[in-house]
């Protein structure tokens, strides 16, 4: 079993870390262009022109299926992703969780992007999934930025300013962007409210994970012998995972697993 990601950069890591711990013995291609990122304040055509070119390049490595690890992409180029790969390769969007997060009452708050904040695809989300739930839209500039080049003083300021923006009485938080989910722990305490119940993070690599494996007819099997290997891509060359990814449990993860040849 051979499953690619893709992403402009390391916020294909949660989700690549979820299919690791299904599935030990499934294949990794991990496709990325981390000089494009990022791509959310890109026009869509040029987001969809960057997205095919590294769905191409893990399209290569004859992937059983295609996990596009990334908001932006999923929002404005999974059509042409599509049409570009399927039948033969599966493509797995990701959409952030507000569905879940909304069945979990509220408030809640969705920390995006600028570029996905108030845009009219979180809006028709949040007007379909959680009509009658108070629900905050929190932009988060240069998180996503900060995450991808694990800058830790970046990366508290910027988590430090959307806490800020975020209601006192949320109880809830989207994570709508996949890089996000790489320092959850750290919006958590910094979200969390002293004396009242633990704050509810929803993210989607888990989901995108089992997803996957649904659509080419798999299972999750956490006890099979870890034997899958990681392929990483960067700009369609093949490389290692950048430094900063070793800043995150998930990348420690998978880097411990010898690249494929």
């Amino acid at each position: 079993m051979k499953i690619a990601l893709m992403d402009s950069g390391m916020g294909l890591l949660a989700a690549a870390a979820a299919v690791r711990l299904l599935r030990p013995d499934a294949d990794l291609i991990l496709s990325s262009d981390p000089g494009s990122m990022p791509w959310g304040p890109r026009t869509p055509e040029d987001v969809t022109v960057r997205a095919l070119a590294v769905a191409e390049a893990a399209a290569e490595h004859r992937p059983d299926a295609l996990i596009v690890a990334c908001n932006t992409a999923s929002v404005r180029a999974l059509p042409a992703l599509r049409a570009r790969l399927e039948p033969g390769v599966p493509v797995i969007g990701t959409v952030p969780a507000i569905k879940p997060a909304a069945a979990d009452g509220g408030p809640v708050a969705i920390w995006a992007t600028p570029a996905t904040t108030g845009s009219p695809y979180q809006r028709g989300l949040i007007r379909e999934f959680a009509d009658g739930v108070h629900v905050t839209e929190v932009a988060c500039p240069g998180l996503a930025e900060a995450v991808e080049h694990a800058d830790q003083v970046a990366i508290d300021a910027a988590i430090a300013a959307a806490a800020a923006r975020t209601p006192d009485d949320v109880r809830v938080v989207v994570l709508g962007c996949t890089h996000y989910e790489l320092v959850a722990d750290r919006i958590r305490a910094a979200v969390q409210q002293s004396g009242l119940p633990p704050l509810v993070l929803h993210g989607s690599a888990g989901a995108v994970a089992a997803q996957a494996l649904r659509r080419i007819g798999e299972v999750p099997a956490p006890e099979a012998p870890a034997v899958g290997s990681l392929t990483v891509l960067l700009s369609g060359h093949e490389g290692a995972l950048p430094a900063p990814a070793l800043a995150y449990e998930e990348g420690r993860l998978l880097s411990a697993v010898t690249p494929a040849r």
